[in-house]
């Protein structure tokens, strides 16, 4: 009795001691490489099955991570906890922008002190960029900047380039043929002419990831000096907007007219109530008599 005693306090000390660690990659995460998270004790004797993982949010605080089941298996990250026995496994094959939140390892049993229920935090970062895009300054448009700019003899030109990353990019620019390179997110074209244009590529890199840069191009046309204004890709997009513009005005227009016209005849259509009593007069002696005390010959209506 005593010797399963001193075994029961033993297992609890040792368990109450016991660390739980938590393991994850180490080298720079890209968008979309596959990432396993890892929980173990210090010491390989203890049960690793009353154990899980959780992942923390601004809004949600700490919550445990589960699989993903039926369609949120497809339509979120796809989820995969394995307990190999010695350790418990997190497998996502995808990693995105949005996973990077904090991950501990938490223990379910009940002979594990405060402390020790779960391990230290983990957090990884994952890198991204996208795809650059061009804005012309002082131009709005919801198409962006086309892949061909016309410009007028003697126009101004300022593109920006921006790109959303996970850290803030450098940016580059520079035109094909030559061999001058713009250390900035901003192409400034004075008074084009007929030697400015031609392809102007702009560069972002990630500063912390060399493979992570990407490329956007422009072409940019000037125009001779007899050309219309509408040729211009500004001028194409004012007379778009404008033609645009008409067409919503004319169409507003019609419908009012039709629905003025549907409800002045909806109104000219109703007339009286088809009531014989107003076809014809009452008389004292007909079957549509009124009671009366009055002798008269005179109808009653």
């Amino acid at each position: 009795m005593n010797a399963l005693l001193v075994a029961a306090v033993f297992a609890l000390i040792h368990g109450s001691y016991a660390t739980l660690l938590i393991k994850g990659p180490s080298q720079q995460l890209l968008e979309g490489d596959p990432v396993t998270l890892e929980c173990l004790y210090s010491d390989s004797d203890l049960n690793i099955s009353q154990v899980h993982f959780e992942s923390f949010s601004e809004w949600r605080g700490w919550r445990r991570v589960r699989e993903p089941y039926g369609c949120y298996r497809y339509m979120y990250w796809s989820i995969q906890i394995n307990n190999t026995g010695e350790s418990l496994l997190m497998s996502m094959p995808s990693v995105g922008r949005y996973h990077e939140g904090p991950y501990r390892c938490v223990s379910d049993a009940e002979n594990v002190t405060a402390a020790d229920r779960s391990s230290q935090t983990l957090t990884y970062k994952v890198h991204y960029m996208e795809e650059p895009s061009l804005s012309r300054v002082g131009y709005t448009s919801y198409l962006g900047v086309p892949q061909e700019l016309k410009v007028r003899l003697g126009d101004d030109v300022v593109v920006k380039c921006s790109a959303s990353s996970s850290e803030k990019p450098s940016y580059f620019w520079n035109k094909d043929g030559d061999d001058w390179i713009l250390p900035s997110s901003t192409l400034t074209l004075k008074k084009m002419s007929a030697m400015d244009e031609g392809q102007y590529t702009c560069m972002a890199k990630h500063p912390s990831v060399e493979s992570l840069s990407k490329k956007r191009s422009i072409s940019i046309t000037v125009l001779s000096e007899d050309a219309r204004w509408y040729e211009s890709s500004n001028g194409r997009l004012m007379l778009m907007t404008s033609t645009a513009a008409v067409s919503l005005l004319v169409f507003i227009l019609s419908m009012s007219v039709f629905l003025c016209r549907r409800a002045k005849q909806a109104k000219t259509s109703k007339g009286p109530i088809d009531d014989r009593s107003q076809k014809k007069p009452i008389y004292k002696t007909s079957v549509e008599s009124l009671l009366s005390t009055c002798a008269d010959k005179q109808p009653l209506v």
